[in-house]
């Protein structure tokens, strides 16, 4: 009895299980039909500001590609396909501005080209169209000698730009690593090789993956039209520009039909592979190739980097050293940018392509990539091909909806894979995006001109207890939230129908609509509520750049017969614990640490730098300054100074520091840890390097304590289309900035002062921190009292906005046309805002006219340093190396090096004022940075220095915001700086009569004016 209820229990138990395995089974497959979110029609977004558009001062006239597209597709006929090319030879060209430098050469293989070596000006053609219709533009280039940075060029057509994305087209530089295999240091771990710059002419049909997955159109009329291409980046030659007809792309089904009508074989079937994951036995059949992702065979951008991954089944295994056996991640995000790798087939047949990938960089969203093969995407369904999120490593196969994978017919031998990023779906969002925060932005700005709270970011001039009618002054308000709530909405399904998820952005979205319908329950409170606007457009700004990467990082490539398993492996966790337990017994025998290796004989030399700037200078010395002087020369890496202070108060200290803090070298001095360099031979010479108003800050009471390495400095940014729209001019003195701030306020804009940079308006203004002893504070003083005025209005009278968390989306959005900020920003700019190139420019500061007429642009050098340590026991061995480091020479060729690692995003700004000239800036950007550069003031260091900006900061908050008088906030501040440096002179032992000999009086570095370019 007790059997048999086992059994039917046991019974019981089994249907259950089986009715579970099926119901999971069911909801699976019902998972890969049903969506979680429905997919939502593109045109359910709208493109442009409809309220900025009814402003005269602010209207759009050129559409942006998908806009042009929408109605061009529907009204235009595409060209006959069977029409022949229009080829345009470059030299024939009938017209070019006074600013273009061009030169007609000939050349071995293009017979007569063009030579356009600066980036200004324009260059025009004229051209007979055979028919109406859309066209595509192939050009036929080869980049010249310039910096790492790709050509662009803008296309007009009878004088004006089509669309938008007309005004900057890319044509790209090739890259590939300098070598490979990767050299080693002598820890055994790999180093990045040098990028090499594949030169040569390219024939390219214009393509923006930001906005499209095909090549761009361009309409033309059967007839004689202009065809003038525009300055913008890079010098480059131009062969010929050819018009074509679009070249058709089939979808798979049409592809497979016309492959097997040309084989005359049918298509075996193909097995489905549920997710594309290839965990199956090492023994199969079948034949497959794996390729190697880090072995890729030549880039479209120098910054794709390797990457070095340590994980269960990453091939190769690093085996506990680094080893970039990967490529992309967040080094692979901007669209457009393109991979390609060479492989071998042994027959002509049908064929799978899977990726080992991760793409666990944007949350939850999808990532995209257009697939070509030999150089054309082999069917539609390689256009903007999905790779789903995912937090760890997969094996996905190109599949389908269904998940089948995708079979390509290839012929025996040789092919070219190339992976392109690919935002041109998400684009139509962002740009959906672009519009309701310009609405946003003019109907703040409405508001505000109701209510008279003029300025971004002040409600101090309103009055919170007056009653509104705001329907009386706009009756179309209620109107005008509801179509911006609407449109919100319309991004927000249409993104999360793209990534079947809810993300982080369609989160900031949809919180923004909860605002937004808070207020339309209220309209007579939103004179109260203006405030929401601009916490509105800083969250959905925020989450605009994340929503257009693109990153994915490639372990493998795999190119197999349809049947073929290759036995390829994902790790489990218990693969996972087994991989650690192995690298951490690896760490009982393995060295980790050059400075285990380090020549008891050699100079030791710590650096607070990556590892990539660390490689190439061992490198450097290895083959230069060893040779040279004899010297050899420990380089180890430093991750912080709390290393160098721990080491120094344990007596196990470098002979050098480099990369360090500009407060650190004085720090150091006032305790005696630092090594004066003025006392070695030769010092008044390295001196001339470098410009006198950095050098105040490794001054400390008669000696000089390290020498600048490389700088960065403030300068004005301007957006030249919004200026030209408004017809103002960019400023030169704040008088300037001043008289042209009402026109910006008043069309909803604003200009970005970094609230805390208090330097330049006390060193513009003749104001100095502390008096020539060292000894006492002069913030206080008449011309500090001014300086503090002058600082302060700037939030308090003018309105500026006092919580900008990032000025990049502001000023790529046009909301902050011009603003004050580090010239790192310039990189920041050419990287990640390309749809705004040739749209902006980099000037000196706004300054303060003098009574000769000259403009005074003081301003703070930041800086990092190398010193010498005191208790260092080869110092005149460490000052050579010094001496060598930070000369021209080496500065220069450190700085084109590291530079062409990993490209733009690393570039090395020497303090070296010679050697800057060799940094590949454009000559009109360098001049910027020599103006500026020669205004640098730097504050001196002084025993108690690190409360001056921590009491500034009180000062500031005091006057701003709580509205104390300036007088009493600043000398307040006074008071409590003075204690304690009062307190530190003790520490040491100084006492009256101490002189620290702090410089003071400075005038502008006239050898900055020096600067040619290159």
């Amino acid at each position: 009895m007790k059997r048999r209820r086992v059994y039917r229990n046991l019974g019981t138990l089994v249907c259950g299980i089986s009715l579970l395995w099926v119901t999971l089974w069911g909801l699976r497959s019902l998972s890969q039909e049903q969506l979680l979110f429905p997919k939502m029609e593109v045109s359910s977004i709208k493109l442009g500001s409809a309220a900025a558009s009814s402003s005269n001062a602010l209207a759009q006239t050129t559409p942006l590609y998908m806009q042009w597209q929408r109605e061009k597709l529907t009204s235009d006929v595409r060209g006959d396909l069977g029409i022949s090319p229009v080829r345009i030879q470059a030299a024939a060209y009938t017209a070019v501005s006074a600013e273009s430098e061009i030169a007609v050469r000939r050349d071995e293989q293009k017979a007569d080209v063009v030579d356009w070596t600066n980036e200004r000006g324009w260059l025009e053609w004229n051209v007979e169209v055979p028919q109406d219709g859309l066209y595509t533009l192939v050009v036929d280039y080869s980049p010249l000698k310039g910096s790492f940075a790709n050509v662009v060029r803008g296309v007009q057509i009878d004088g004006s730009y089509p669309y938008q994305e007309a005004e900057r087209i890319t044509l790209e530089r090739w890259w590939k690593d300098g070598k490979y295999p990767y050299d080693r240091n002598a820890l055994g771990n790999e180093i990045r090789p040098e990028q090499v710059e594949l030169e040569g002419w390219r024939t390219v049909q214009v393509a923006n993956y930001a906005v499209s997955s095909e090549p761009l159109l361009w309409p033309l009329s059967k007839g004689r039209h202009t065809i003038r291409l525009t300055g913008g980046r890079e010098p480059v030659s131009i062969a010929s520009l050819t018009l074509t007809a679009p070249k058709p792309i089939p979808v798979y089904a049409d592809y497979v039909a016309a492959a097997e009508q040309k084989a005359g074989t049918e298509v075996e079937p193909v097995t489905a592979t549920g997710t594309g994951s290839l965990e199956k036995d090492a023994g199969q059949n079948g034949w497959y190739s794996v390729i190697e992702a880090e072995r890729y065979t030549v880039k479209s951008a120098i910054g794709t980097q390797t990457q070095s991954v340590a994980e269960p089944y990453t091939s190769p295994d690093p085996k506990g050293r680094i080893v970039y056996n990967a490529i992309g991640g967040e080094r692979w995000q901007q669209a457009g940018d393109w991979i390609e790798w060479e492989f071998t087939v042994p027959v002509t047949g049908w064929y799978a392509i899977d990726l080992k990938y991760l793409q666990g960089y944007n949350g939850r969203a999808n990532a995209y990539r257009t697939v070509m093969l030999d150089g054309e995407v082999p069917f539609r369904e390689m256009l903007h091909s999905r790779l789903p999120a995912s937090s760890e490593w997969d094996i996905r196969s190109l599949t389908d909806a269904l998940e089948q994978p995708y079979l390509f017919r290839l012929e025996g031998g040789t092919h070219r894979l190339r992976l392109i990023a690919d935002s041109s779906l998400i684009n139509l969002a962002v740009e959906g995006l672009r519009g309701t925060l310009e609405d946003l932005s003019v109907m703040e700005r409405d508001i505000r001109i109701i209510s008279g709270n003029y300025g971004t970011g002040s409600s101090s001039n309103l009055d919170t207890g007056r009653t509104w009618d705001v329907r009386k002054y706009d009756p179309e308000i209620e109107t005008k939230l509801s179509g911006m709530i609407q449109r919100l909405r319309s991004v927000r399904d249409y993104v999360d129908g793209l990534n079947q998820n809810v993300t982080d952005p369609t989160t900031a979205i949809s919180s923004a609509m909860n605002s937004l319908e808070e207020l339309l329950a209220n309209v007579n409170e939103l004179p109260n509520q203006v405030k929401v606007f601009a916490d509105i457009q800083t969250s959905i700004n925020t989450w605009i750049k994340p929503m257009e990467s693109q990153g994915v990082m490639l372990d493998y490539i795999v190119v197999r017969d349809p049947e073929a398993k290759p036995g390829l492996k994902l790790p489990n966790l218990w693969d996972k614990v087994s991989y650690s337990a192995v690298n951490f017994a690896r760490t009982f025998f393995q060295s980790y640490d050059l400075k285990d290796l380090n020549e008891e004989e050699a100079i030791t030399v710590w650096v607070q730098r990556g590892r990539d700037y660390v490689d190439l200078l061992q490198k450097m010395i290895e083959a230069d300054f060893t040779p040279k002087t004899g010297i050899r020369v420990n380089v180890n890496l430093m991750p912080s100074t709390n290393v160098l202070m721990l080491g120094n108060a344990a007596g196990d200290q470098p002979d050098i520091a480099l990369g360090i803090g500009m407060e650190t070298p004085v720090d150091y001095a006032m305790r005696g840890a630092a090594a004066d360099l003025s006392q070695f031979p030769g010092f008044e010479d390295v001196l001339k390097r470098f410009n006198p108003g950095v050098m105040r800050s490794y001054a400390y009471n008669g000696g000089m304590y390290a020498l600048p390495e490389t700088q960065t400095f403030m300068v004005m940014f301007y957006r030249t289309d919004v200026l030209e729209r408004l017809r103002l001019t960019p400023p030169d003195t704040w008088d300037d900035v001043l008289e042209l701030l009402p026109t910006l306020q008043e069309n909803g804009m604003d200009i970005y002062y970094p609230t805390k940079e208090f330097v330049m308006p006390f060193y513009q203004l003749g104001a100095e921190f502390y008096t020539a002893d060292g000894m006492s504070t002069t913030i206080d003083s008449k011309a500090g009292q001014a300086a503090f005025k002058r600082w302060t209005d700037l939030f308090i009278t003018h309105n500026f906005p006092k919580d900008v968390p990032a000025f990049f989306n502001h000023f790529r959005f046009g909301d902050m046309p011009i603003g004050i900020a580090d010239y790192n920003t310039y990189i920041q700019l050419s990287v990640a805002a390309p749809e705004i190139v040739g749209k902006w420019k980099m000037a000196p500061l706004p300054g303060v006219r003098g009574a000769d007429g000259q403009v005074v642009r003081w301003s703070a050098q930041s800086t990092t340093a190398g010193m010498l340590m005191e208790k260092g026991k080869r110092k005149e061995q460490a000052w050579t190396f010094l001496d060598w480091w930070t000369s021209t020479a080496t500065q220069a060729k450190f700085a084109n090096d590291i530079e062409s690692f990993a490209g733009i995003e690393y570039r090395w700004n020497p303090a070296n004022i010679e050697a800057l000239n060799y940094v590949p800036w454009p000559s009109e950007d360098m001049e910027v940075l020599a103006e500026q550069g020669r205004w640098g003031k730097n504050m001196p260091y002084v025993p108690g220095y690190y409360f001056l900006a921590r009491e500034m900061d009180f000062a500031w908050n005091n006057a701003v915001l709580s509205g104390m008088p300036g007088k009493e906030a600043i000398s307040k501040a006074e008071v409590s700086l003075q204690r304690e440096m009062a307190r530190k002179q003790k520490e040491f032992g100084f006492g009256p009569g101490t002189d620290l000999k702090v410089p003071i009086d400075e005038q502008s570095f006239e050898g900055g004016g020096n600067h040619d370019g290159k």
